[in-house]
């Protein structure tokens, strides 16, 4: 905490001069990262046998073959937060094969915000499936492609949620935006959450609509995770996740940016492949988000 205090303080100092797009809070996150490992903030729970520490804790992999997947949660429940992960996908014929990365309370009536990426045949795309459940109601997928490789290298995925807007990030761009729009009528997620991660089978839908499945002779399949600190409110403490102390909850991740909401105007023109919100076929009336701007 002292080391990020006083980072905090440098980038006071710094700020003029700095030329990243990063803000001082995630400088500020990303430098006490590399100190923390796997199990400070996360517990394995399920597939204990298909999970290997790599790097001294600073990495984990989960694998997949016939008999189980894997998956690992968050000690804590947070109430807010800019929290991410990196994450290298499983590779070569990854068709029918899930790796998520979310955010979920529990109960029936839960909010859950997330990261599917969904596996594909060498050589084709993996597809970025995002949805958001609020109050038990999911429905809200949007897909694109990636404008990489994301099996070569680790990349950022990152999750800003606050009592303004909740932004998915794919390193530095942002690729989705929920406003809080709850005045106006609409939902946004409110629940304590965990933060989750799994290796599974979604061979029934998650490859050409379930038609293609796995193909069991390229298993084990695996994915690494990297970047296990985490900067979100804990609800355990009393703490009002809500508070502007909290620097995700700031001025400056009220809103995009100009230059954040021109790199996302792009991915939504170039990379978004599916929206339920165009979707009028699936919701002749549009869900309350679509209509007041999600």
């Amino acid at each position: 905490m002292g080391f990020v205090l006083s980072w905090r303080w440098l980038c006071l100092i710094m700020a003029p001069f700095v030329l990243s797009l990063l803000t001082c809070g995630e400088s500020a996150m990303m430098s006490s990262s590399s100190g923390t490992g796997f199990d400070d903030n996360y517990v394995v729970t399920w597939g204990g046998y298909h999970v290997a520490n790599l790097n001294g804790g600073s990495e984990v992999q989960l694998s997949m073959d016939q008999s189980s997947g894997a998956g690992f949660s968050s000690r804590s429940s947070y109430g807010s937060g800019f929290f991410h992960m990196k994450i290298k996908l499983p590779d070569k014929n990854s068709a029918g094969i899930v790796t998520a990365y979310y955010l979920s309370s529990t109960g029936n009536n839960h909010d859950e915000i997330d990261f599917e990426f969904l596996g594909n045949k060498e050589g084709k795309p993996i597809t970025l499936q995002t949805n958001i459940y609020m109050n038990g109601q999911g429905g809200r997928e949007q897909r694109l492609d990636l404008w990489f490789d994301p099996t070569a290298n680790f990349h950022d995925y990152k999750v800003l949620w606050n009592p303004y807007q909740l932004v998915y990030w794919v390193d530095e761009r942002p690729i989705r935006v929920l406003k809080n729009l709850t005045r106006q009528g609409a939902e946004f997620p409110s629940q304590p959450m965990k933060i989750i991660a799994s290796l599974w089978n979604g061979d029934s839908w998650a490859t050409d609509g379930g038609l293609t499945k796995t193909d069991w002779s390229q298993a084990p399949f695996t994915a690494q995770f990297q970047g296990f600190d985490v900067a979100g409110c804990v609800t355990s403490t009393g703490n009002s996740c809500a508070s502007p102390s909290h620097w995700w909850n700031g001025a400056q991740y009220q809103a995009l940016t100009l230059d954040q909401a021109t790199a996302y105007e792009n991915v939504k023109k170039n990379y978004i492949t599916y929206d339920y919100c165009a979707d009028r076929a699936r919701y002749p009336t549009q869900p309350p988000e679509c209509v007041l701007g999600e």
